[in-house]
């Protein structure tokens, strides 16, 4: 299996997840295309800096002639009455985050924490992303990032979610670093992020409403249930743009996985914190090459989510589906049930992701009747698995190949590769299966 492991000893950032995909090698034309298509008025800088001896790529993202602006940190509320006060009365609240003492960033002009006058809405960032020239997949990641954000600020503040905003200046910096993760990261063609425990640096965080201890309120509230640790380093090293982005993509986090390395990235911080290399290193490759010799398999939590379906138009369950594989679940399939007042009906189970659970639950809510969602965590053993290219008379396709003790013992054509294949030169789908199973085995047995 094909992925990506975040290596976090110096916290993580949205620049630095930037540079690292960059320095593995997503292209710098393509964020910089990602960018001037969003049309808000930012560029792209790239640049090698040097990491306490560490060679790493940094870049920054330049708004109205400047870089290094403030990033999520400059959020405030919309007004609300004030308690005890007559109607009509309002205040606002800058939920500042770190706009101080800030580990990836510069320390910013105070104009930047507290002009209250401008700003985005979760809603209008959602409405920008949803209007952009990219793929599906990427724009409900980039969705997802902010929705985190906004999430765990509103329950920090106790506002809504429309009663977040982002800083006008800090907004085009969100936007650009989340969009382009978004984007890079499904450039990279990795099945999988998987991330160390973060290393959220120390010392305090100077907010709006006073000196918090790191890490900041809003970076805690994204890290739950994520390994996290403080080391020597006493600053800031993860910022809450940077959790959200690790917490919506990684599907687990813990030590180094087996894995044979192809391609390594370091993306910089701002800061030079010698005699610690303040970067981000992700490690691109197989799983499959270092674990086939493996004893026994992969092993994993998931979550699995069950509806019971009795009143719902069948037509809908085959739309849901879908759109639960197109939101992250792993497999997806029903079983015909008995209920109660002996009517026919549907039990819809879904596996995915621990890191998925909560918006796939959301999605049932949404699009199917239920009133419950039954939840349960289970553990499932993977045997370890790689892709064989096999070359057909009409293209590639991809063999997947499973084993254990070093041997193969389940393999099979990727079913899109054929289902392509077969529309394309209007094949029998079956004939194609077929003839890239025989000379697969014909090159095994050979």
């Amino acid at each position: 299996m094909r992925i990506a492991y975040l290596d976090c000893f110096s916290g993580i950032s949205g620049d630095m997840f930037l540079g690292a995909l960059l320095d593995a090698g997503v292209p710098f034309a393509l964020l910089e295309k990602t960018v001037s298509d969003l049309n808000l008025g930012a560029t792209l800088e790239i640049s090698r800096v040097d990491r306490s001896g560490i060679s790493a790529t940094k870049l920054d993202v330049i708004v109205d002639g400047e870089k290094d602006m403030p990033r999520e940190e400059y959020w405030k509320s919309a007004p609300r009455s004030q308690p005890g006060g007559s109607e009509g009365q309002t205040r606002q609240q800058d939920l500042s985050v770190g706009t101080v003492q800030h580990a990836h960033a510069h320390e910013h002009p105070d104009h930047h924490a507290h002009s209250l006058g401008h700003g985005r809405s979760l809603s209008d960032i959602l409405k920008i992303i949803s209007a952009a020239p990219l793929s599906e997949a990427v724009k409900r990641t980039a969705s997802e990032i902010f929705l985190a954000l906004g999430a765990a600020e509103a329950r920090i503040h106790n506002v809504d979610l429309e009663g977040i905003h982002f800083h006008e200046v800090g907004a085009v910096d969100a936007i650009v670093d989340i969009v382009c993760a978004a984007v890079g990261a499904a450039a990279l063609g990795v099945e999988q992020f998987i991330c160390s425990p973060l290393n959220v640096g120390g010392g305090t965080v100077a907010c709006a409403h006073g000196v918090f201890p790191v890490p900041a309120p809003a970076t805690l509230e994204l890290l739950k249930g994520v390994p996290i640790y403080s080391g020597e380093v006493q600053k800031e090293l993860v910022t809450p743009t940077g959790a959200a982005i690790v917490k919506v993509l990684a599907a687990s986090f813990g030590p180094r996985p087996g894995m044979s390395t192809d391609a390594i990235g370091y993306g910089a911080g701002a800061r030079e914190l010698a005699p610690h290399a303040n970067v981000l290193r992700i490690s691109v490759g197989d799983t499959s090459a270092a674990t086939e010799d493996a004893a026994a398999p992969v092993t994993e939590e998931i979550a699995i989510l069950e509806v019971n379906l009795d009143d719902l138009n069948p037509q809908l369950i085959g739309y849901i589906v879908d759109q639960l594989f197109d939101e992250g679940a792993l497999d997806v399939f029903t079983t015909p049930v008995q209920m109660k007042k002996n009517r026919p009906g549907t039990l819809l189970t879904v596996l995915a992701p621990t890191a998925r659970e909560t918006a796939l639950r959301a999605l049932l809510f949404r699009e199917s009747s239920t009133l419950g969602v039954r939840v349960r965590h289970e553990q499932r053993h993977i045997l370890p698995r790689h892709h064989e290219p096999v070359t057909t008379p009409w293209g590639e396709v991809r063999m997947k190949v499973g084993g254990v003790d070093g041997g193969v013992s389940q393999y099979a054509p990727e079913y899109e590769d054929c289902r392509r294949i077969a529309a394309e030169h209007h094949l029998p789908l079956k004939h194609v299966m077929q003839e890239t199973l025989r000379l697969y085995l014909d090159r095994k047995n050979g």
